[in-house]
């Protein structure tokens, strides 16, 4: 008898783990019906990442997060080619702002501070934002949004790779191909976070120059060097030996935000064709100009910070960057930042 009761509690058990089986297999393929029916209503205004985009996106995912397939074609799914056509002429100064889809209000601070791109009278600069794929969740009703803004302020830039911290180097890169493509006699190129505070001004006046002599060999920023590769498994900046086996890496400006002559721009988006990508961006960089045979310049002491710093008008006022500034905090202290030239 008690053999009878615990067969029937097996094949009760067995029945009802398949049918829960049954249900989620119905389940996923009803999702997955709704989720293709969804996208194959909309017009393709209303949704531009249509499914071969999105089949796109499966491809250039890569599977283990610490290696980046380059030179891979990623497509700019938002563009703007003409940029450096207009009446402005090429710019002085093209910044590239790396930006995460989801950072509207970001991007937005930063237009009306230190990314506005009159700024600097009589110097043409442009300013472009440099961002991936959302993830999936909410990813089409993310898309409308980054369309929308872009056709206001026509400012985006938009590769066609998932926006992960991992994937930084490829935003740069893609970055820099899109210079070489649309923009190739921008004199100077400068790579930014969307969480520092910037002065532009200073930088242009003081460490660029507009009317000093090319330098074609020029980058600068806060310069690492003799720094060790971490080799702690789970810290933020791992890095594997398999994939940089040296004990130290090369000099490198630190990611924050560095500036580079446009020349320089191109030959170091060259070797990067040539030698295996680092997922450490700025790391990557230096071990490009290791190749090129270039050590980074020296800024003028004092004026890259890669720590937070507490904010003073006078002092702001003779520094290029600052990093961990929060959009709240810029927004705080920028009209008092405008009056530094009167008053310092």
């Amino acid at each position: 008898m008690r053999r009878q009761l615990m067969l029937k509690a097996l094949l009760g058990l067995a029945f009802m783990g398949l049918l829960l089986l049954l249900v989620d297999q119905q389940w996923s393929s009803w999702i997955s019906s709704m989720y293709l029916w969804s996208s194959s209503q909309k017009t393709p205004t209303e949704d531009p990442l249509d499914l071969s985009s999105r089949k796109f996106e499966a491809q250039a995912e890569i599977r283990h997060p610490l290696d980046l397939r380059y030179p891979y074609p990623y497509p700019f799914l938002i563009n703007h080619p003409d940029k450096c056509e207009g009446p402005r002429g090429a710019p002085f100064l093209l910044m590239l702002v790396m930006t995460q889809p989801q950072n509207v209000w970001v991007r937005q601070v930063i237009r009306e501070t230190w990314g506005n791109e009159t700024l600097v009278p009589g110097v043409v600069i442009f300013c472009l934002f440099v961002l991936g794929l959302p993830q999936p969740l909410f990813a089409q009703e993310l898309q409308v949004l980054l369309e929308r803004e872009d056709r206001k302020h026509g400012d985006l830039l938009q590769v066609g790779l998932l926006d992960t911290y991992r994937n930084l180097t490829l935003k740069v890169l893609m970055g820099l191909e899109w210079m070489a493509q649309y923009c190739p006699t921008a004199q100077y190129v400068l790579k930014v976070d969307s969480d520092v505070f910037l002065n532009p001004r200073y930088l242009v006046q003081k460490v660029l120059q507009p009317n000093g002599p090319l330098r074609p060999d020029f980058i600068t920023g806060h310069i690492y060097r003799n720094t060790a590769p971490m080799r702690r498994q789970g810290h933020k900046w791992y890095m594997p030996p398999e994939l940089y086996s040296h004990d130290k890496y090369p000099d490198y400006c630190a990611g924050p935000g560095y500036v580079m002559s446009g020349s320089l721009a191109l030959r170091i988006l060259s070797v990067a064709q040539r030698v295996k990508a680092l997922y450490l961006e700025d790391v990557f960089v230096g071990l490009c100009l290791k190749y090129l045979g270039v050590k980074p310049t020296p800024a003028p002491r004092n004026t890259f910070f890669t720590y937070q710093k507490k904010y003073d008008r006078c002092t702001f006022h003779r520094l290029v960057l600052v990093h961990h500034f929060q959009h709240q905090e810029i927004l705080q202290i920028w009209p008092d930042f405008l009056i530094a030239s009167t008053t310092c």
